[in-house]
């Protein structure tokens, strides 16, 4: 099996709600919808350890969190960096150095299925690499600045990205370090892995594995936590 990390990445300021409070430590139910997350990852059996990274003035609270909700898993609550990036380079820097595989998974994403995220190890096992993702519903076009369409990209290979992404941690660490020396800064983990050379491969997920990022994802969470993926249905 080799050990397994968990890096929960936090640190983001959620402009996008447009609430004074950042989206991770909105209620969701009756908990704030990081510890959702954070709930998640230490009832899975596999998992060894979790590293959470959060913005500098919200470690104290979630150091709260970790105690308040037994989150014994929780072995680093770290500020972040400027950008997500960094604190994913932070987290990997955490870990514990026997640490074989990684997942990389975002805070406000508290409705991940235990089965995919062992899917998506088990394809990482295979791979290197792997991330959940889903089809695209909607057609896209490709916008210029002044939004003109420019192109419409066949739907058919299109997948929305989600968390967690799984790799083996060797490899995560190295792209991470390419990335640094060479002053790159790729949208997700994923990228810098095939920045290096290496296939990253796309494990289907669900449509219930939501980024609350806006205030219309709310009522939808909550109706997910209600319906589909409540502490009961997990």
């Amino acid at each position: 099996m080799g050990k397994l990390g968990v890096i929960i990445v936090a640190a983001g300021k959620g402009s996008r709600m447009g609430t004074a409070e950042s989206k991770q430590y909105l209620q969701l139910g009756q908990k704030p919808i990081l510890v959702h997350t954070l709930q998640l990852f230490q009832n899975i059996h596999e998992v060894n350890e979790i590293i959470l990274v959060v913005g500098g003035n919200d470690v104290e609270r979630c150091t709260g969190y970790v105690q308040s909700f037994a989150l014994s898993k929780v072995t680093h609550v770290l500020a972040g960096g400027a950008e997500r990036q960094d604190s994913v380079r932070r987290g990997l820097e955490a870990l514990e150095q026997d640490t074989d595989w990684v997942l990389v998974h975002d805070g406000v994403r508290p409705f991940v299925s235990r089965e995919h995220v062992f899917d998506c190890l088990s394809k990482a096992k295979e791979q290197d690499a792997a991330v959940l993702a889903v089809p695209v519903k909607d057609t896209i076009k490709v916008v210029d600045s002044a939004k003109r369409i420019q192109s419409t990209p066949d739907r058919r290979s299109l997948w929305a990205i989600q968390t967690p992404q799984a790799f083996r941690l060797s490899l995560l660490r190295e792209a991470h370090q390419r990335a640094l020396q060479d002053d790159f800064m790729g949208t997700d983990d994923a990228m810098l892995v095939e920045r290096i050379g290496t296939t990253v491969h796309v494990v289907e997920g669900d449509y219930y594995n939501i980024k609350i990022t806006t205030p219309e994802d709310l009522p939808w969470a909550e109706w997910i936590l209600q319906n589909v993926r409540g502490e009961e249905q997990q």
